[in-house]
């Protein structure tokens, strides 16, 4: 039997975290704030989007179930085990995906190629069975100083719940633990599967009550940083043929010809504003470069917060707020201001 997963929070920096630990290279996760062209354009291409939504335990497939041929070059795992789902639709987007810039890493890979004979429900229990994958997921467990019995949580606490849309084979498919196999929600058309997504999205999200605006979208992209490197090397290449091209010309006039304006060979003057086109978007790429990394750095940042222990710092200065005598005092201070607001409070 697997042991317990952790729930995740929905927070592009942790799930790009955890692609990082399994091994996955060329792969990061963006929050998505508008399904408008424009903001899916920019982060083009997309792997696959991540959706976080209220679960509820009467909502049927939104297309029809794939029980056929398809399976068999679909990776669908069934969830078997609670609170595993983020990394259920992590995996659901990356063990789908066939791009270069997409490396699953020797684990993963060798995981795909295990299980791929095996049914959804084998392939989920696979998973949940996987120590490292599990290690992985789990460190990002909440940090608390007491141990609460799971028996007795709320039992009307909201249930949120992760699945995946994936672009496969020309269609596009949900991917979600809990149900009984893939969804195909249809063919994608104009070749751009987030164009025919979006109105799939709108749909789902609008048949939750009026009220209802607990969601979350998030976009497996690749690396930023790796394609603007490609870009820029590719941009040093051809500065450096129009470079040479400039130097061979330059060889037959003088200096001053080539500067004035007037006199400068027209060959010549074209290939100066291309070179000098090409320093201007070398340069802008740098800067994009640049904002990247600290992008990145930050994400770090905040994961190794996230994982941190805080709990024996807190004891720590309770324990000296209460051999000082301050403790008390400051709670009783805190408790009056907590009455005093909610007297403020409009009755309802």
């Amino acid at each position: 039997m697997a042991a317990d997963w952790c729930l995740i929070e929905s927070d592009p920096s942790v799930f790009t975290e955890l692609i990082n630990g399994y091994g996955v290279d060329g792969v990061q996760v963006e929050e998505l704030w508008s399904l408008d062209d424009d903001s899916l354009d920019q982060l083009k291409p997309v792997h696959g989007v991540i959706f976080l939504f209220k679960w509820r335990s009467e909502e049927q497939p939104a297309g029809a179930v794939v029980q056929d041929s398809r399976l068999e070059q679909i990776f669908f795992a069934k969830q078997v085990i609670n609170n595993a789902c983020a990394t259920q639709a992590i995996l659901s987007v990356l063990l789908n995906t066939e791009h270069d810039h997409v490396q699953l890493g020797e684990m993963l890979s060798n995981f795909k190629e295990t299980t791929a004979t095996f049914d959804p429900s084998m392939k989920g229990l696979s998973l949940t069975n996987m120590e490292t994958i599990r290690s992985v997921h789990n460190s990002f467990s909440r940090q608390q100083l007491f141990e609460f019995d799971q028996s007795s949580k709320d039992k009307d606490e909201d249930p949120f719940h992760f699945s995946a849309y994936v672009p496969i084979g020309g269609r596009i498919y949900e991917l979600d633990g809990l149900k009984e196999g893939p969804a195909d929600l249809g063919k994608i058309t104009d070749n751009n599967w987030l164009k025919t997504l979006k109105p799939i999205l709108e749909a789902r999200m609008m048949s939750f009550s009026a009220d209802e605006i607990r969601f979350n979208l998030m976009a497996l992209i690749s690396d930023r940083r790796k394609i603007i490197q490609s870009e820029l090397a590719s941009l040093q290449k051809t500065k450096s043929e129009v470079l040479g091209k400039m130097e061979e010309i330059g060889k037959k006039f003088s200096p001053a010809i080539l500067e004035d304006e007037t006199s400068c060979p027209s060959e010549y003057a074209s290939l100066k504003l291309k070179f000098k086109g090409i320093e201007n978007e070398m340069a802008a790429l740098s800067l994009r470069l640049r904002d990247e990394e600290h992008k990145m750095q930050r994400h770090k940042v905040e994961c190794v917060r996230h994982k941190h222990n805080y709990m024996p710092l807190i004891v720590q200065l309770l324990k000296i707020l209460g051999e000082r005598g301050e403790l008390v005092p400051l709670v009783d201070e805190a408790k009056q201001k907590v009455a005093s607001r909610k007297r403020k409070q409009p009755s309802s």
